[in-house]
């Protein structure tokens, strides 16, 4: 029985993604649920298994093509036996090396046995088979143009990397935005951590991190001023009765902001956990799309990567996001005298249509406050 292998039912957000390389080729045999190709789109990379074993007999889709959900990607015979492809192209596939490379190699006299594969799991790809006898140096720049002593390369957008350009550039045209700052002493914090950091980890089984105080502090102040937590929808302000809690992410595939659903609801262990599972997901490419969807209000810490100030751009629909910066010793003034304290600025970007500055001032002085007095965020005071 022949069976079909289609694109995956994408969200409302999502209409389309870009074929990635197949995995297996014509003539191979899969198995049930063997990840046969992945689909990226502008927000995550999504697998597509074989729905039922057997031999690959037909590809509909090539690498690179766009498709759209339910559409056809290839086919497979459930009934045939896997046996030995006829072409040459698929005995090399079979050997690590894709059809266009072994038909670019056979043409140059290029021995694929000799060359180290840059494609997924070692396979050789047709660029490994053009670099073949360049210097290390010339092969590690795909398709660089030439001029004179002066090179450069075009690479296309990933579909993420243009997604977030499209809605970074939608956030600053369509939002009022302005951006307040403050410091925060960070001791008390650093002094709680260091504390119970040991304890913290050999009970829950992670390391306590400080992202987890400021998701509280911040739901603590989403709580005093709920517009804060609000978004725009046409004329009407949307106020939300919980707080999704998005935080800006890292990954080889540029930024992703997964979310922290009803954080409000979640111990400091919880946080962490979720952080770090997030963290995991995002640099193995398994985010998922309900990971991505949602959310009322953002973190993202620019100090991660040494920081100092900056203004984050709020993430559409949401109407405010905070940014954290790195920690620095810096002499300040204490009753009256001058002492050295590890001190962070704070950054609170603001969509100024419905958001009054007092409103975000005194959102960003209630984080400051509760994190130097972090005894505030247990009693909920």
């Amino acid at each position: 029985m022949i069976v079909e292998v289609k694109v995956p039912m994408l969200s409302e957000s999502v209409s389309e993604g870009t074929l990635l390389e197949w995995k297996k080729q014509v003539g191979e045999a899969v198995a049930r649920d063997e990840i046969l190709i992945d689909i990226e789109t502008d927000k995550v990379v999504l697998e597509v298994p074989a729905p039922q074993a057997g031999v690959l007999v037909e590809i509909v889709a090539q690498n690179g093509e766009t498709v759209a959900a339910d559409q056809v990607l290839a086919r497979i015979d459930t009934a045939a036996a896997a046996e030995a492809a006829p072409a040459a192209a698929n005995v090399s596939a079979q050997a690590g090396v894709m059809p266009a490379a072994a038909k670019l190699a056979a043409e140059n006299g290029v021995d694929t046995a000799n060359l180290q594969g840059s494609g997924r799991g070692g396979r050789v790809l047709k660029e490994d088979v053009q670099n073949a006898g360049k210097p290390a140096a010339a092969a590690a720049a795909p398709n660089p143009v030439l001029n004179g002593d002066r090179p450069e390369q075009r690479v296309p957008m990933s579909r993420l990397r243009a997604r977030v350009a499209e809605r970074l550039l939608a956030s600053q045209q369509e939002n009022a935005i302005l951006t307040t700052f403050n410091e925060v002493n960070m001791k008390p914090v650093m002094d709680l951590r260091n504390k119970y950091k040991e304890k913290f980890e050999k009970e829950h089984g992670v390391k306590l991190g400080f992202m987890s105080f400021f998701v509280k502090a911040a739901v603590a102040a989403l709580k005093k001023f709920p517009v804060v937590n609000a978004s725009v929808d046409g004329s009407d302000i949307v106020y939300h009765g919980y707080f999704d809690i998005g935080i800006a992410i890292g990954s080889p595939r540029g930024l992703v902001v997964p979310i922290l659903r009803d954080a409000d609801r979640m111990s400091i262990a919880d946080i962490e956990k979720a952080i770090v599972d997030y963290a995991v997901k995002a640099k193995d490419g398994k985010i998922a799309l309900e990971d991505l969807t949602g959310g009322t209000f953002s973190i993202t810490n620019g100090g991660t990567f040494g920081s100092m100030m900056s203004t984050p751009i709020i993430n559409p629909p949401q109407s405010a996001i905070l940014g954290m910066h790195a920690t620095k010793e810096r002499a300040v003034v204490e009753n009256g005298q001058v002492v050295v304290r590890p001190m962070m600025y704070l950054a609170l970007s603001y969509d100024h249509r419905i958001i009054d500055g007092r409103e975000a001032v005194l959102t960003l002085v209630t984080i400051k406050d509760l994190l130097e007095d972090p005894a505030r965020l247990l009693l909920d005071l």
